[in-house]
């Protein structure tokens, strides 16, 4: 990705967020509760520390917990918020196809709903959904992987390529496999690239809970039982937490040294190690969602929710959670390379140059 296109929709994303919440203030009254699934990720700490410092700036009282990946857990966590009496639920769930009771207590208690970056299944409770166009996503994904790999490996065909998804019971992972499977379909078809182990599809190659330990172990299967003699050339990660331990695995039998170049390994949320490793010419690429802007969507959403307003929205067809589609604003990813991680990730203040040296 060019650093001009990636800085566009950078800006661009900041600006549809700044004029489509151009909407009167409200009075700040009101107590949300925030759902967040773990601690083990950077990203879901950062997500929890903008919303409750805007929330907070904005006059309202806030309740943030974090299950720690335990379904019970969270379940528990938010009936709880619930007997508080809590005005609106944020969630961001574990397992979103397990809270069907729990909201339906929150909608009779008049508490509104948004799905925070995860949608929720099979409830016809959820509000609204605040995320980022997840299925363009998986589209730079595997652009990026393709770009590393014409530039990385431009005199081998096809190109051996493995692909890893996301956890199984989150909804965005499917839109990401799907998003970067629409740019390698084609590549398999016409037979640039070849999946050596065979193996496809989410019922393949998702990983449960987004574990880097789990990937990392399928990495080293798939090395072992497949690349004794042939060399892999890319993969395809969803997330910066799997890529990490698919580095790793690869690392282990000798990539990255002597003439065995490092393969085109793809990633997502643009997490501090994962930018040291693009630095040291380990991890490809990332795509850099910016957890503040998707902080200020959900503060504007209950701002107008608490206020009698319509939140304002710009998807409304997407995000059919098997009992209604979902009204949803979508946020713009921007996948980050060595090439432009400083402009992209220092340039925007979203890390300081100490943080990723």
């Amino acid at each position: 990705m060019k650093i001009t296109a990636s800085l566009g929709a950078l800006a661009l994303g900041a600006s549809l967020v700044a004029s489509a919440f151009a909407t009167p203030a409200f009075a700040a009254e009101g107590y949300v509760g925030i759902a967040m699934p773990t601690k083990s990720s950077a990203r879901w700490i950062d997500d929890g520390n903008n919303m409750v410092k805007q929330f907070e700036a904005a006059g309202y009282k806030v309740d943030l917990q974090y299950a720690e990946d335990d379904i019970p857990n969270q379940l528990a966590q938010i009936e709880n918020m619930i007997v508080k009496g809590v005005d609106v639920l944020v969630i961001a769930a574990i397992d979103g196809t397990t809270l069907s009771n729990a909201l339906e207590n929150a909608h009779y208690a008049d508490i509104k709903i948004i799905a925070y970056d995860r949608l929720i299944r099979d409830s016809p409770y959820v509000d609204y959904y605040a995320t980022f166009d997840n299925f363009k996503v998986g589209v730079q994904q595997a652009s990026t992987i393709v770009d590393g790999l014409k530039e990385r490996f431009p005199d081998v065909k096809p190109w051996n390529v493995e692909l890893f998804g996301g956890s199984p019971d989150d909804n965005n992972a499917y839109f990401f496999y799907n998003g970067a499977m629409s740019v390698l379909q084609p590549l398999i078809d016409d037979g640039s690239v070849e999946i050596v182990s065979g193996q496809m599809g989410m019922d393949k190659v998702g990983t449960l809970r987004w574990d880097g330990a789990v990937a990392q172990a399928r990495m080293d299967n798939l090395l072992s039982a497949h690349y004794t003699d042939q060399r892999v050339h890319g993969v395809l990660s969803p997330y910066d937490g799997l890529s990490i331990g698919i580095l790793s695995s690869l690392k282990g039998v000798g990539y990255g040294s002597g003439d065995l170049s490092m393969p085109i390994v793809s990633g997502q949320d643009s997490e501090v190690q994962s930018v040291k490793s693009m630095k040291a010419g380990e991890q490809y690429s990332s795509i850099f969602k910016d957890t503040r802007e998707l902080a200020k969507v959900t503060v504007q959403m209950v701002e107008a929710v608490l206020g009698g307003a319509e939140p304002p929205i710009n998807d409304t067809t997407t995000y059919d959670n098997g009992k209604k589609v979902v009204p949803s604003y979508l946020l713009e990813p921007v996948a980050v390379t060595a090439d432009n991680w400083e402009e992209v990730l220092i340039g925007s203040g979203y890390y300081t140059e100490d943080q990723i040296n």
